[in-house]
């Protein structure tokens, strides 16, 4: 019995995986989008007034929805850097 238990938790996990990789790699497409368009029109890659915005309202979000809001924006920095390495590259 606890097995069937242990295994639908499992399916459950996976299933909410398969979707924050699927929820990631939209976002992606969108950042590099944005990535382009700040190349083109000469905009630096990194906005730091726009990324703490996001994170302080990453951080409500997370407090209203009982996570950890250190864990929100942690995942959340992990992001937004990646996203500026991107648009980095996009400058050449």
């Amino acid at each position: 019995m606890a097995d069937e238990v242990l295994k639908g938790y499992r399916k459950s996990i996976d299933n909410i995986d398969a979707a924050l990789v699927c929820l990631l790699a939209e976002r992606f497409k969108v950042t590099q989008a944005v990535g382009r368009y700040k190349a083109e029109s000469g905009l630096p890659p990194a906005d730091p007034g726009r990324e703490e915005q996001q994170i302080a309202r990453l951080r409500a979000l997370a407090a209203e929805a009982e996570l950890d809001p250190e864990f929100s924006e942690k995942f959340l920095r992990f992001i937004i850097d990646e996203v500026i390495r991107h648009h980095q590259q996009l400058r050449g």
